[in-house]
């Protein structure tokens, strides 16, 4: 196992973290879960955004500015 993390250039327990994160899935299943993942933490930037938007606006409506 040494030999294969220090091919990859990796650490063992970051193979076993992988390994018990992405263990049985094929390729193209960790790479979708990856996308799916990144389009997630996307959206909720987005939220964030709106959200903050939506106080500021509340702010200005109200006179607090």
């Amino acid at each position: 196992m040494g030999k294969v993390c220090q091919q990859l250039g990796i650490s063992e327990p970051i193979y076993h973290r992988w390994q018990t994160q992405y263990g049985g899935m094929k390729a193209e299943e960790a790479k979708r879960l990856k996308e799916l993942e990144q389009e997630n933490g996307r959206l909720k930037k987005l939220l964030a955004e709106a959200e903050l938007d939506k106080a500021m606006l509340k702010d200005i409506a109200e006179g607090n500015w």
